[in-house]
């Protein structure tokens, strides 16, 4: 399948509105990075890249960011 032109534009883009919401439930919950990492059992410097929208993250972790928050993972993916 040939590459669009702006496919790593798009990506940067999608990584980091992921990241916004998971920071926007996060700080609405009054809660630190280190709280919501720890009880996710993830690290701390995976989830610190899938908030600031810097990594791909595993379907995994966010099915684990998406549980200590109290929301569903899709309300992570979409608007």
């Amino acid at each position: 399948m040939p590459r669009l032109p702006d496919d790593d534009e798009w990506l940067v883009r999608e990584r980091r509105a992921i990241g916004d919401r998971i920071r926007v439930v996060r700080l609405h919950q009054n809660r630190t990075q280190e709280s919501v990492f720890l009880a996710a059992e993830v690290s701390r410097s995976a989830y610190q890249a899938v908030e600031a929208g810097t990594a791909d993250a595993r379907i995994t972790t966010l099915l684990k960011i998406a549980r200590v928050l109290g929301v569903h993972v899709t309300d992570l993916l979409h608007d």
